[in-house]
């Protein structure tokens, strides 16, 4: 387990909090609002959430509607190995690797190492658009070679 103060422990949403986060996600997507969303609670109070606020509910309604746990990150965390490894979706070996070469950022806090999440975020982009260009590279290979792709 961690210490980090940024999450929980992530939980799968039950079969019915699918449902409602589908049918929430559902309305929440046709409201358009500039003024922000204006929610109604159960002691009748209203508020007005931000725009920002608004997209980052509805896409959290959208993943858990998927049946997606989903964890919230401060851009400005500092994440351990291990969660740093869970968010790329790579083995904790392998993220030491990759921060032992240089290709992450990090720093210590004593004997352990600690990755900030705005640096993973970054790594993630630069991977994917990498990876699209490889891939746009081996398609244009396939093109000339007339492979039938």
């Amino acid at each position: 387990m961690t210490d980090s103060p940024y999450r929980e422990d992530a939980i799968l949403p039950s079969r019915e909090e699918v449902e409602l986060a589908a049918e929430s996600s559902r309305i929440l997507a046709k409201v358009q609002s500039d003024d922000g969303l204006k929610v109604r609670l159960n002691d009748g109070q209203e508020l007005t959430l931000p725009k920002a606020a608004t997209r980052l509910l509805s896409h959290l309604l959208t993943e858990m509607a998927n049946g997606n746990a989903v964890t919230l990150y401060p851009i400005h965390a500092e994440l351990t190995t291990q969660e740093a490894a869970d968010f790329l979706n790579v083995s904790r070996p392998h993220l030491i690797k990759l921060l032992s070469a240089g290709d992450i950022p990090h720093h210590m806090v004593g004997t352990h190492r600690r990755v900030r999440f705005e640096d993973l975020q970054k790594y993630k982009r630069e991977r994917k658009q990498r990876s699209g260009h490889a891939l746009d590279r081996i398609a244009a290979q396939a093109q000339d070679l007339d492979l039938g792709y």
